[in-house]
């Protein structure tokens, strides 16, 4: 590679890894300074003042700060174990539906579930709130006529969680959807023609064929997912604010009310330092994992 060459592709590279490292890497690493620090958020950061792992060691305390977060966590590794398990294979049932050419309505059935995407979470979260009030919502009106009784949804701690993964499965499926679809465009339609002269059945053809040819793209799937559902912020601070008794109470919304209403800056960089490292860990387990499975 000629020198003029290299330096033409440093000088092209240079204003998008500028932006990339003023945008995110500085922002991770001063958070990561702060969670090593006794600091307000109603200070400068001049006024941090070092205390190393201390941060750390309250959030994982016996205290009720300790309680907190890891009630927190808890509430966030829930909310984000049931939307993959629900968003992933709704999204494989849809794309294999959407993708079958015969199947009538196929375009105008893509184009509904991915419109639910593009709706602002704010907006779906409103919209949300009012479909599960106890009394007025339709969600519990439809129960009726088949003769269930009204369900408590946000108000009881044992529903709350659950009825908030709902409102995301129904605006993140449509998007996830598409993704399967692009997975599926990829795979031959000889191999299937194949397999159905060897006599296999539509299961046998989606498990020996469609499932290993997706795994690629389940695993993108489950590394955005997974990366949407520890994000979770809207829904929580515009229906529950955490409640009831801290039931639906996730990271971020936590993170906020430590790091911003309580002020304790450094508690609060010390939670997203830890919810930042959680994250890479099961990022990384997913890719040994997919890489584990290929090379068997």
């Amino acid at each position: 590679m000629s020198n003029s060459y290299r330096g033409s592709v440093l000088t092209m590279l240079t204003p998008a890894v500028g932006l990339i490292g003023v945008f995110i890497f500085v922002p991770m690493l001063l958070t990561v300074w702060l969670s090593l620090q006794d600091w307000s958020t109603q200070t400068g950061f001049q006024t941090a003042r070092f205390i190393g792992l201390d941060n750390f060691s309250e959030i994982f305390g016996p205290t009720s700060i300790g309680r907190d977060f890891k009630r927190a966590f808890v509430n966030t590794a829930l909310y984000t174990v049931l939307s993959i398990a629900l968003i992933l294979p709704l999204s494989v049932a849809f794309g294999l539906l959407v993708h079958q050419r015969n199947v009538a309505g196929g375009t105008i059935l893509r184009t509904v579930l991915f419109s639910t995407y593009m709706v602002p979470m704010i907006a779906v979260a409103l919209v949300w709130s009012k479909l599960y009030s106890p009394t007025e919502g339709p969600i519990n009106q439809m129960l009726g006529w088949v003769g269930l009784g009204p369900q408590p949804w946000l108000s009881s701690p044992s529903t709350a969680l659950v009825s908030i993964v709902l409102l995301n499965v129904w605006q993140q499926v449509g998007y996830f959807t598409v993704l399967i679809i692009a997975g599926l465009t990829q795979i031959p339609n000889s191999l299937y023609e194949a397999a159905t002269l060897d006599g296999a059945r539509p299961r046998q053809q989606f498990t020996a064929i469609t499932l290993p040819l997706l795994r690629r793209t389940l695993l993108f799937s489950a590394v955005i997912a997974i990366i949407n559902a520890v994000q979770v912020f809207e829904p929580v601070a515009l229906i529950t604010q955490g409640g009831p008794v801290g039931s639906t109470n996730v990271l971020t919304f936590h993170i906020r009310r430590v790091g911003i209403e309580r002020a304790q800056g450094g508690l609060g960089s010390a939670m997203a330092v830890t919810l930042m490292l959680s994250l890479i860990v099961v990022i990384f387990a997913l890719f040994a994992f997919a890489r584990r499975n290929d090379n068997e």
